[in-house]
């Protein structure tokens, strides 16, 4: 029978890992939403969305993960990919996000 231990890395550690990943390389409208461990129990998925002030989420564009045994990133969604999605969030949103800055 297999022992689950908790992983060393805790799903708020993981999402604060991912932001900082993040900040390092992308502008603050990029963050990180709320890590989930994945089945074998030894990554964080930690999904990266788009946000503004206002009108929060405007939908996912990456994902990060973050080992559960250190706080590393082990992947993400490379960044042209993520500003890619993030232009094309913006402009199905442009509407809502404008109007929220006028």
């Amino acid at each position: 029978m297999a022992t689950h231990t908790a992983p060393a890395v805790t799903a708020l550690q993981a999402q604060a890992v991912a932001n900082l990943f993040l900040s390092d390389h992308l502008p603050d409208r990029f963050t990180a939403d709320q890590a989930a461990l994945n089945p074998s129990g030894d990554a964080w998925h930690v999904p990266v969305i788009l946000a503004y002030p206002i009108i929060g989420a405007v939908g996912q564009v990456g994902e990060i993960l973050i080992s559960a045994a250190a706080p590393e990133v082990i992947s993400s969604t490379p960044f042209a990919a993520m500003q890619q999605a993030a232009e094309g969030l913006y402009a199905t949103h442009r509407d809502a996000i404008e109007a929220a800055f006028s």
